[in-house]
C-alpha cells in the first residue's frame, strides 16, 4: 500500500524509557514519509495540513517485535507439550519440518503462518525457516508481500536431525546456504536473510566455524538458541569440551556476533553471570520466550537480571513451543514468569513491572531493527490501532490502565489497523 504522511488521533501509549509509558487521551500521532514526528496532546500547527484519521476512543500503541518464532512449527502449535525440549524436537518438530521438502505443503503451511502474523500485534519478526532452500524462499516471498519487516533464516543442521532432516555434511550445508543467499540478493524489500545454525547439537564444529566465517564475509547476522534446557547444556559440553560454557562454545566458533552485527540467542533460561558477561560483551540480544520455557519445562529465565545488567532483550513467542503468536499474551506470560521467579527462585530478584514488559515488547526488541518500537521523533512509524470497547467496565480508566487490562485480558481487544513504516499493512474488515 502507498506510504503517505498523515496524523492519527486516539488514545496513545508508548515507552519514553523502560520505566515509563507516556500516554495521551485523544492525542495526536504524526507520520511524515514513514517516520514518526512525535506524539502530542495538541496537534502542532506545522502538521495541521496533513490528513487526519480520527480513531475516537481507540488505543494506538507501537507495533511489537517478535524476536524468535519458528514458521514451520506453526502447523502444530499447542500440541506435544508434555515433552521436554530434546524429546519434543525429535518427536514433533523434526518430523514436521521434514515435510517442507514438499513445496505444495510448504506453500499452504506458510500461507497460514504469514496471514496470522499479518493480523497480530507484531510489525517486525525474526523467523526460523527449515533447512530447505526452496521452502525458505517461499516463506520469504510470502512475508515480503505482507509489508511486515522480517529477518528469515534457512536453518543449518548437519547432525542429530533424524530422518530426512539432516544435511549431508558441513560442506553441503554451507554450499546450500551460499546458494540461498545468492537467490535472496536484490529480491526483497521487507525481508532480509539471517544465518541460522539451529543450535550446537545440530551443527558440527566444521559447520559452525564455516558459518562464523560466512557471517564475517557477508556482514550477516546470526540467530540460534542458548541454554534453554539442562540436558541440552550437558550435551553441548560433551560436544564442545574445550568450552567453558554454552555461550563460550558459540564464541569459539566466532558465531556470537558483535555490537554492530548482533546475534540473537533465544531462551538463556540457565545463563549464569559468565554467560551474561559474554552476551553483553558481544552486544547480543536475548529473545525471552517465557511461554515456551514453561511449556517444555525448561525453567524460568532470570530476565530481571538480564535487564539490570544492561543486556539487550526483547520478547518472543517461539511458536510452536510457545502456544500463540499474540505478543500481548507473551507480555502477560512474561509478567507471570517474572513474578514466579521472584516468589519461587530468588526473592532478591524483583518482578518486572508492566512498564518494563511493555518496553521489552516494543522498543526493547524493536531496537534490533534500529529506531523502532516507540513514538519518539525519528523512529520508524510502526503502529497498531486497537479497539477495546467490548471490555466493559463501571469505572473510568486511564490509557495506561486500559493497556494493562488489554495485556491481562485480551480476549475482547480487536486490532483495527496496523502500520509499518507508515504503510497500512492490515485493516480489519469484519
Amino acid at each position: 500500500m502507498i506510504q503517505e504522511s498523515f496524523v492519527l488521533r486516539g488514545g496513545i501509549a508508548f515507552s519514553d524509557n523502560k520505566n515509563n509509558i507516556t500516554t495521551y487521551y485523544r492525542g495526536y500521532l504524526v507520520c511524515v514519509d514513514g517516520i514518526c514526528k512525535g506524539a502530542f496532546p495538541a496537534l502542532p500547527e506545522e502538521y495541521k495540513g496533513l490528513k487526519l484519521y480520527d480513531y475516537g476512543e481507540r488505543l494506538i500503541i507501537p507495533g511489537m517485535t517478535d524476536l524468535h518464532v519458528h514458521a514451520p512449527q506453526y502447523t502444530f502449535r499447542g500440541i506435544g507439550m508434555d515433552e521436554e525440549l530434546l524429546e519434543w524436537l525429535s518427536t514433533y518438530t523434526f518430523p514436521e519440518e521434514a515435510k517442507y521438502s514438499d513445496m505444495e505443503y510448504a506453500h499452504r503451511a506458510y500461507n497460514y503462518f504469514t496471514e496470522d502474523l499479518r493480523r497480530c500485534f507484531s510489525t517486525r519478526a525474526v523467523v526460523f525457516g527449515t533447512l530447505h532452500n526452496e521452502a525458505t524462499l517461499e516463506l520469504m516471498n510470502q512475508l515480503d508481500q505482507t509489508g511486515l519487516i522480517t529477518y528469515v533464516g534457512k536453518v543449518n543442521m548437519d547432525r542429530n536431525g533424524g530422518e530426512n532432516l539432516e544435511e549431508a555434511d558441513a560442506a553441503a550445508s554451507l554450499q546450500a546456504t551460499r546458494e540461498w543467499l545468492e537467490r535472496c540478493e536484490g529480491r526483497y524489500v521487507n525481508t532480509k536473510p539471517i544465518l541460522t545454525p539451529r543450535f550446537i547439537p545440530s551443527c558440527s564444529d566444521e559447520l559452525m566455524k564455516g558459518l562464523g566465517e560466512l557471517s564475517k564475509e557477508k556482514g550477516l547476522r546470526i540467530q540460534s538458541h542458548l541454554s534453554e534446557n539442562l540436558s541440552e547444556i550437558a550435551w553441548v559440553k560433551e560436544l564442545v569440551p574445550a568450552s567453558s560454557c554454552y555461550a563460550n562454545a558459540y564464541e569459539l566458533f566466532d558465531t556470537m556476533g558483535t555490537p554492530e552485527c548482533p546475534t540473537i540467542m533465544a531462551h538463556c533460561v540457565h545463563s549464569d553471570e559468565k554467560e551474561m558477561e559474554i552476551l553483553k560483551n558481544h552486544g547480543a540480544y536475548i529473545a525471552h520466550c517465557a511461554d515456551s520455557n514453561m511449556n517444555l519445562t525448561s525453567g524460568i529465565a532470570p530476565i530481571r537480571k538480564f535487564l539490570d545488567a544492561g543486556i539487550n532483550i526483547g520478547l518472543a513467542t517461539d511458536v510452536a513451543a510457545g502456544s500463540s503468536m499474540n505478543m500481548v499474551k507473551t507480555m502477560l506470560i512474561t509478567l507471570q514468569a517474572s513474578k514466579m521467579y521472584y516468589r519461587l527462585v530468588d526473592q532478591n530478584v524483583k518482578p518486572l513491572t508492566f512498564e518494563e514488559v511493555f518496553y521489552l515488547a516494543t522498543e526493547g526488541g524493536g531496537s534490533y531493527f534500529g529506531k523502532v518500537g516507540t513514538f519518539k521523533p525519528g523512529y520508524d512509524f510502526d503502529a497498531v490501532v486497537v479497539d477495546d470497547s467490548k471490555m466493559c467496565s463501571m469505572r473510568d480508566m486511564s490509557i495506561r490502565e486500559r493497556i494493562e487490562r488489554m495485556c491481562y485480558n485480551d480476549a475482547d481487544a480487536v486490532i483495527k489497523d496496523k502500520f509499518v513504516k507508515g504503510r497500512k499493512v492490515y485493516t480489519r474488515t469484519e
